[in-house]
């Protein structure tokens, strides 16, 4: 069945910048991740396809291949079209070398080295509390991957001592090469699969491979600042190679749940604070939570209004990487009051006939209604 084209597959346009690729990425990686859909193979499957879309288009010389060459641009035989300008045609160079300059970055290196076949990476997200990003964390993965064989020591082979051949096909090169009219074809050896060295004697366990599937438990430190999204890079934690060759490496994605109290801004923490009528009315000392678990207290001035913002400085967010912290701040929300007692009433009422008596408690509203008495008036300016 055909691939469906990359962009699709992540739902963006063609032209898509290198941060909607990402945010796309991210949106759907969490949405079809296997722990998220456990037991779901569409799930699974799709998961797969959003992860080699993204790894394609994110790098911009693999993304200028496939837009110019589509899927073909990383099979066997490359991308449509024929050898383009851009390429060495001066003496020496024959159409070996031209395929070589076109292919080789896509199709494992040049002529004369084989694939080295480096593990997979993998890639993990994990969730964590705003307070957690705050201090830093430490949390643990199970991580399914592919580990080294120990029946072989990743070797591959029973015979430990003469583990691989240099393949006769290819002579190590990982490709064998056709000529065919004026063209000449290179394709991944058929002996070796493009490793340019065969095992004589596979490992019973792992059947040749070096690697077998297991899952393994790995602890993750998250770093105090960290920030909704981040990505961090375990070199060496992904699968490990075929044979002996380097392992790839785990990319943990990492995001934040929403707090019931703080918002974070960059370094800044925000945070809305409900006042009853009275206390902004008269004023006074309030204490209100810290995100490091300590208490501040702010001092609310007679009169305070809904909007009205107190800066607490240095007892905002940690910065990555820095012992600074940024600022917390603290807008105040009115409440009028609801479900009121009699009594209750009959004083609001009497604050009324008094407040309308005076005419200095609410200069803000009594400015706006004498303004509408003059409309009314007729000076309609």
């Amino acid at each position: 069945m055909a691939k469906q084209d990359y962009y699709a597959t992540l739902g963006v346009a063609r032209d898509a910048a290198a941060e909607d690729l990402k945010k796309a990425y991210r949106k759907l990686a969490m949405q079809f991740h296997p722990d998220r859909n456990p037991g779901d193979k569409k799930a699974e499957a799709r998961f797969k396809d959003v992860n080699e879309a993204y790894d394609i288009l994110k790098d911009d010389q693999k993304r200028a291949a496939y837009d110019r060459y589509g899927h073909a641009a990383f099979e066997q035989g490359g991308g449509p079209g024929g050898f383009s300008s851009g390429f060495d045609f001066s003496a020496g160079g024959g159409l070996g070398d031209i395929f070589d300059q076109m292919f080789g970055e896509f199709m494992g290196g040049r002529r004369g080295g084989g694939r080295t076949r480096a593990g997979n990476d993998i890639r993990q997200a994990v969730e964590i509390e705003l307070t957690e990003a705050f201090t830093g964390t430490k949390t643990n993965l199970r991580v399914p991957t592919r580990v080294a064989c120990d029946a072989c020591s990743g070797s591959g082979s029973e015979d430990k001592a003469r583990a691989a051949e240099t393949c006769a096909t290819c002579q190590g090169a990982g490709k064998v090469r056709a000529q065919q009219g004026f063209f000449l074809i290179e394709r991944t050896c058929p002996t070796c699969g493009g490793q340019g060295r065969v095992i004589r004697n596979p490992c019973k366990v792992c059947h040749g491979a070096g690697t077998v599937q297991r899952e393994r438990t790995l602890q993750v430190a998250i770093p105090p600042g960290v920030e909704d999204g981040t990505r961090i890079r375990l070199a060496g934690e992904g699968e490990a190679g075929g044979q002996g060759a380097p392992p790839g490496d785990l990319y943990v994605h990492v995001s934040i749940r929403p707090h019931h109290i703080f918002q974070r801004d960059g370094a800044n923490i925000l945070m809305r604070m409900p006042l009853r009528m009275t206390q902004a009315a008269l004023g006074g000392d309030i204490e209100v939570p810290a995100i490091d678990g300590t208490k501040a207290k702010v001092k609310i001035p007679p009169g305070s209004q809904t909007g009205d913002q107190f800066r607490l400085r240095g007892k905002g967010f940690s910065v990555l990487r820095s012992t600074a912290r940024g600022d917390m701040y603290i807008q105040l929300a009115v409440e009028t009051p609801q479900n009121l007692t009699r009594r209750q009433r009959e004083l609001l009422e009497e604050f009324e006939a008094e407040a309308q008596g005076n005419g200095k408690g609410s200069p803000e509203s009594e400015g706006f209604f004498s303004k509408v008495k003059e409309f009314f008036e007729g000076g309609r300016e």
